[in-house]
């Protein structure tokens, strides 16, 4: 009886430290999945893919305005060579609950100027799916500009 009352608070204290591991583990690998997502979006912008640009940014493709302003601006940012990360700035750190944000992106296809741009990313947290969803991405914004929240 003594033994009992020793275990079942050891089990219920690696059970809960379990269940907020797994939580935490989960939010934080969204920004991975996010910055993923990002690097995606801008191969497809500089081979100037307008469609694959347009294919990872659902929510822009259904807006006709949206989708008209990204194919124009894809068509200008069109670059040859290997895309390359220069700095990146997640939406959020972690979400635990859905979160829109905007992340910041310095890259650059090749040898080409580093081109600065914010993409706004909807995010369901740890308990509410773990997803990534891009929504927009903007014009290039200054070198050292930053992407308003």
């Amino acid at each position: 009886m003594r033994r009992a009352r020793l275990w079942i608070p050891i089990a219920f204290a690696v059970f809960v430290f379990l269940a907020l591991s797994a939580l935490l583990a989960r939010g934080l690998s969204g920004t991975g999945t996010e910055r993923e997502e990002v690097i995606e979006l801008l191969r497809a912008q500089a081979r100037g893919d307008a469609a694959g640009v347009l294919a990872v940014l659902p929510a822009c493709r259904a807006e006709p305005a949206c989708a008209e302003t990204t194919r124009e601006r894809v068509a200008r940012l069109r670059a040859p060579g290997a895309v390359q990360v220069l700095s990146y700035t997640p939406s959020t750190r972690i979400a635990l609950t859905r979160r829109i944000g905007t992340a910041r992106v310095a890259w650059r296809a090749g040898t080409a100027l580093p081109v600065v741009q914010c993409v706004c990313v909807r995010r369901e947290g740890a308990l509410s799916g773990g997803g990534v969803e891009l929504l927009s991405i903007s014009a290039p914004i200054a070198r050292e500009g930053s992407c308003d929240r």
